[in-house]
């Protein structure tokens, strides 16, 4: 199979992903671009990239434009990315009255690692009850996987011992070094796709809401209408975390910095 798509192949892909999902790749991303497509035009026995492209622009198939949206979108990441943010949590959880249950939104929530990592959290500082965290993202895939809860061993490698025992079980036989969330953690979380270039589901109101590692993938006027989106759906004096390499500085938004990558309403 030929590796490499023509100029206009890969501008083609690029406009259809940004269609769907409002983020713009760029000529670096080519290679990652090539390598996904790839996997799909061998699953329908597609020799060439350019045939694909060509296929997949003239028939438009939903089913199939989902599948190069979540391969384009797909990102591995791991428990307890970015301890920062899970220290500044742990006080907050600790400080929270438990008049209402804390929630928490990991708003790109990939396959999962966050949202388990930010429940872990919540339940060794708050118990088995009392909060809820809410996962999302824009690829079925991810969603679908995060829902399995079940991960390479190597992803955890960041979770402390003591959590490991009492939220995880470590797979045997053909599970060997995998680890599956354990049913008590798993019921607290939930995830649902979203699209946040979009208008949002009904998520109900927020004390944090995770929004990192993903800012970095859209201009300015795009970055800022996901922060007003996104933002409105904080609690009062809650919390919005971005990645550590984001900054809302240069965009009109409601949130003032407290720290690093830390924002409040």
């Amino acid at each position: 199979m030929s590796d490499s798509l023509s100029k206009e192949s890969f501008l083609a892909v690029v406009g259809l992903f940004e269609s769907v999902s409002g983020i713009r790749l760029s000529e670096a991303k080519r290679p990652l671009v090539e390598g996904r497509l790839h996997k799909l035009a061998q699953r329908l026995g597609v020799r060439r990239l350019d045939d694909y492209v060509r296929q997949l622009l003239e028939q438009r198939d939903p089913a199939e434009i989902v599948r190069v949206v979540d391969k384009l979108t797909t990102n591995e990441t791991y428990f307890f990315r970015e301890p920062q943010h899970f220290e500044f949590l742990a006080r907050l959880a600790e400080d929270h009255d438990g008049h209402e249950p804390f929630r928490v939104w990991s708003a790109a929530s990939s396959s999962g690692e966050e949202a388990y990592s930010i429940a872990m959290l919540l339940a060794e500082k708050l118990g088995a009850t009392g909060w809820e965290v809410i996962g999302t993202d824009l690829s079925t895939v991810m969603v679908e996987t995060a829902r399995r809860a079940v991960y390479p061993m190597e992803r955890a490698r960041h979770v402390p011992r003591e959590y490991l025992k009492r939220h995880c079980l470590r797979g045997h036989g053909d599970q060997e070094g995998r680890l599956l969330i354990s049913r008590s953690l798993r019921q607290n979380v939930r995830f649902d796709n979203a699209n946040l270039m979009e208008t949002l589901p009904a998520l109900g109101s927020f004390d944090v809401i995770f929004l990192r590692n993903v800012l970095i993938y859209f201009d300015n006027p795009a970055k800022e209408a996901i922060v007003n989106r996104v933002a409105p759906l904080l609690k009062p004096q809650g919390y919005l975390f971005t990645g550590h390499a984001e900054s809302l500085s240069n965009l009109a938004t409601q949130l003032r910095p407290v720290r690093t990558a830390v924002y409040a309403r």
